[in-house]
């Protein structure tokens, strides 16, 4: 059964936006700045770049193929199954982790001392039940959050350039240009989110026209919200947000609106849980996809007749989430996210690349640049990181491949 195609524009850049106005915005720019020094903008002028590269490649995958399953979908109808199938399994296993990344922040800024992990639990639920009575909730659910986080944002910027902090900041350590990149690698990620409305593509009305314009205006709206931000820190902390897990909520101390700070934490919380329920929906919708081609289990590719969903594969994920929850710890493991999520755009870009002159919409060079983006950041990556990624990868290609040779042994063909 195909889904429903009931999302407008303005909820497929709702769900674009709560998926890059997330926790990254409360919390990245202390390891950002850690890294970047005083390059930071610079850092943030290249991932936006990249991101802008890897948004076009998606928008014009989408209006040519606009199915769920982002570039799992579009890898495959391009360059191959093999090339699909490691564009989607690095989709799924990063962003699982970046969604028990996502409900752990949430529980940091919202919850109390010794209850944050039963908070990010009861998030969790919460949100894949949100998702499994129908899309046109999550996109209202979505977009409520995302004003939510936007108001707390807008206060921050506001009380930040508008006062002025009791002290002149430190100046930022001297930026180097591994520095940068590294910074780069962290911001881009703010970013991704983009492609959640691509995954979504089957259920999108008039997806040849809505999808490319929801991106191009999340992406222009995540960006002015971040460079916004990034000035308002560098201006009122300078090297004192440096390691900062809460750094805009230092930012409204330090420039004697105290009062504010809970505010900037409730803000912070529900940005996180924006994130968190559109993160849940595209990787919903591209186990969905990779599940119809048999690349994941079978039972994962029902649709639920009533709501139009893909719940079984919706309450799978969401258990997964939980169980990363509940034994992980998360410190790590956002290396592990990037890792998959930059494969799953170095292969968007290349799908992209392959297109033919009618279905193009962008020039190649810009595929061109994005590949190479993609390339230099999964190299800025920690060691571990990009070794347990390899690990994972290689795992889900293993899995493949045992599944091809045992169906090839049950068919008639082969006897």
């Amino acid at each position: 059964m195909p889904l429903a195609r009931r999302l407008r524009l303005a909820d497929a850049v709702s769900i674009g936006l709560g998926s890059m106005v997330g926790a990254g915005v409360f919390s990245v720019w202390g390891p950002a700045l850690d890294v970047a020094g005083s390059g930071l903008l610079v850092a943030l002028a290249i991932a936006a770049v990249v991101a802008y590269c890897n948004a076009t490649a998606s928008a014009q995958l989408a209006a040519v193929h606009p199915v769920a399953g982002g570039t799992y979908a579009y890898a495959r109808a391009e360059i191959g199954p093999w090339w699909g199938f490691v564009a989607g399994w690095g989709f799924v296993i990063g962003k699982i982790a970046s969604c028990a990344a996502m409900a752990m922040t949430f529980a940091a800024y919202a919850a109390p001392d010794g209850w944050t992990t039963p908070v990010a639990v009861a998030a969790v639920v919460a949100l894949v039940a949100i998702n499994c009575f129908g899309v046109t909730r999550t996109a209202l659910v979505t977009r409520i959050l995302v004003t939510v986080s936007l108001l707390g944002l807008a206060a921050v910027v506001g009380v930040g350039l508008g006062g002025a902090p009791s002290a002149s900041p430190p100046p930022l350590p001297d930026a180097t240009a591994y520095g940068v990149l590294q910074g780069a690698g962290l911001l881009f990620f703010a970013f991704a989110g983009y492609a959640r409305i691509a995954t979504m593509g089957e259920e999108v009305v008039d997806p040849a026209r809505t999808i490319p314009r929801a991106i191009a205006l999340a992406l222009g709206g995540a960006v002015a919200v971040y460079t916004a931000v990034a000035v308002t820190v560098l201006l009122v902390r300078g090297a004192d947000a440096v390691g900062s897990s809460a750094p805009l909520a230092d930012v409204v101390v330090a420039v004697g609106w105290e009062p504010l700070a809970p505010l900037v934490r409730i803000a912070a919380a529900t940005a996180s849980l924006g994130a968190l329920l559109a993160l849940l929906t595209g990787i919903g919708r591209t186990t969905l996809a990779m599940a119809r081609e048999h690349d994941l289990p079978g039972f994962l590719a029902r649709v639920d007749e009533r709501w139009q969903v893909p719940r079984r594969a919706e309450i799978v994920i969401g258990a997964v989430v939980i169980a990363i929850v509940l034994v992980a710890d998360l410190r790590d493991a956002i290396g592990f996210s990037s890792f998959g999520v930059l494969i799953y755009y170095l292969i968007a870009n290349a799908a992209a690349f392959r297109q033919v002159a009618s279905a193009r919409r962008y020039p190649r060079a810009l595929q061109v640049i994005g590949a190479l983006g993609c390339l230099v950041l999964v190299n800025t990556l920690p060691v571990m990181a990009s070794l347990v990624g390899t690990g994972v990868l290689l795992v889900g290609v293993g899995y493949r491949l045992v599944l091809r040779r045992s169906r090839r042994g049950r068919s008639p063909v082969s006897g």
